[in-house]
């Protein structure tokens, strides 16, 4: 099994291209889908985020209010790793039993979508890094367009992160996603291609 790290600053295109490669037959594990999982409504991440925020962030059907959160703590690094504090532990279990699965399975690629994979230190746990990049106006106004963010927010939100021209350097294979849709199915496929070949690779020497 072939264990690939996907990540990329937020507008970049990364669930784009986690999308194309499930289509392709990868197996994804989501942290962001983790992320909602752990702290859903009476889970002790749940009881934390609520203990430590107030009833500020939970919406009116008892749920977090997601948005109301991040517009906190991304104003302040500060509280942002606390928020972080809380939900990666539990993120981190979910995805090591979710990667165990696919294992007994026998999955061939398998691909762990991580916002945060180099800022957490975890570039050292997968075979292959996937980094996804797009220039920082084209990711602004990805944020102001298609998910509706004000200009202020977006801006804290990308200076919250890792520049990616750090990660570029560590990074195994890179997807520049500046230009069309069409474009970057090229390059997911011509992507497919060099993991399969991997993945074939890293089985015949298992065998040997």
């Amino acid at each position: 099994m072939l264990l690939v790290g996907l990540t990329g600053n937020i507008g970049s295109g990364k669930s784009t291209v986690a999308r194309m490669l499930s289509e392709r037959g990868a197996t994804i594990i989501d942290a962001d889908v983790l992320a909602r999982r752990a702290v859903e409504l009476g889970t002790p991440g749940y009881t934390k985020i609520v203990s430590r925020w107030g009833r500020a962030v939970i919406a009116p059907d008892g749920h977090l209010d997601r948005a109301a959160l991040r517009r906190v703590v991304f104003a302040d690094q500060a509280q942002l790793e606390e928020l972080n504090e809380i939900v990666h532990p539990e993120v981190e279990r979910l995805r090591d039993r979710l990667v165990e699965q696919a294992r007994t399975r026998g999955d061939r690629v398998v691909v762990c979508d991580i916002p945060l994979l180099f800022e957490k230190g975890m570039a050292d746990r997968f075979d292959r890094i996937l980094l996804v990049d797009a220039t920082r106006p084209i990711r602004l106004e990805r944020l102001l367009q298609d998910r509706g963010l004000q200009t202020t927010e977006a801006m804290e939100i990308i200076a919250a992160q890792m520049p990616a021209e750090l990660k570029r350097a560590r990074a195994d294979f890179i997807i520049e996603n500046n230009g069309t849709l069409t474009q970057l199915e090229r390059r997911v496929q011509d992507l497919w291609s060099s993991l399969m070949r991997d993945a074939n690779g890293a089985r015949s020497v298992a065998r040997s």
